[in-house]
């Protein structure tokens, strides 16, 4: 933003003098050494750019530009290369945050979890006691596209991005106090290595390396979501999905109709967390 600035009167010697930031590079220091000053370096926004700005009037800058980038590079990545082998250990640790937040309702409502699973063939299970099903049970996919979206939001600023990636540790740590099986114990000791590794990196190597990595684990889980949603509950019907399970908690609801439901809610939730990542990043 310019600024037009003019020289006081007493200082002008009869001369009409003006002067744009812009040209302002440096200035004589007493000790007699130079500045370089940088306007563009930590500058706060301008006004009309003060948190929150959900109007998203100043995006989008370099800064946006490339979030967006990768997130839409993220995008395709996972599009053609859904089927190799490369992305499988990201399936099935999608497959754990969907697990996991069945174990998080059952705990939120009372209920007691004795064991966390995770197969090879991209199947889960979490058994538990007492809590409140109607929560628990829509808790796996919802869950899953809740935090895909808060990966997404918190990989805009490198505090965030560590606190996102701590709690999935802590996540990952948890789970191997409830009988896990050995996939399971696998999945959390390699992403245990990984998401660390990226931390130590990021603190003393590359800075915004953990942002990437939180955002490619905000992207595929909550790609995820949506195509096991797809894929599950809308295309057919699996016998035992958390879709029959609400179907036979609330028999005028299909399966296929909380299926639609669910999908409609996980793209929202995608869609939301691209929002507030911007607002986020352009209010800071």
């Amino acid at each position: 933003m310019y600024q037009i600035r003019q020289i006081p009167h007493s200082a002008r010697h009869g001369r009409y003098i003006t002067y744009n930031n812009m040209f302002l590079r440096r200035r004589h220091l007493q000790n007699g050494f130079q500045e370089n000053l940088d306007l563009f370096d930590d500058a706060p926004p301008p006004p009309e750019c003060s948190n929150p700005n959900w109007s998203l009037d100043c995006c989008c800058g370099d800064e946006e530009i490339i979030f967006l980038s990768l997130m839409f590079g993220y995008l395709l990545a996972n599009f053609f290369l859904w089927n190799s082998l490369l992305l499988k250990p990201m399936k099935l640790i999608a497959v754990f945050v969907h697990e996991m937040s069945h174990a998080t309702a059952c705990w939120i409502t009372g209920g007691k979890v004795s064991v966390i699973e995770v197969y090879h063939n991209e199947g889960g299970v979490t058994k538990y006691q007492g809590g409140k099903r109607c929560l628990i049970i829509p808790a796996g996919y919802l869950g899953c596209a809740f935090w895909g979206m808060v990966f997404v939001v918190l990989s805009g600023d490198r505090t965030a991005s560590l606190i996102s990636a701590s709690l999935f540790l802590f996540a990952l740590v948890v789970s191997l106090f409830f009988s896990p099986n050995r996939t399971m114990v696998f999945l959390s000791v390699g992403f245990c290595a990984l998401t660390a590794g990226f931390i130590l990196m990021d603190r003393l190597v590359f800075h915004p390396l953990l942002q990437y990595l939180t955002l490619f684990y905000g992207v595929f889980i909550g790609s995820f979501s949506v195509y096991d949603i797809y894929d599950d509950l809308i295309t057919r019907t699996v016998e035992g999905s958390d879709a029959h399970a609400c179907h036979q908690l609330i028999p005028c609801c299909l399966p296929r109709c909380v299926g639609l439901q669910f999908a409609v809610v996980a793209l929202g939730l995608q869609g939301l967390g691209l929002y507030l990542a911007l607002v986020w990043m352009t209010s800071t």
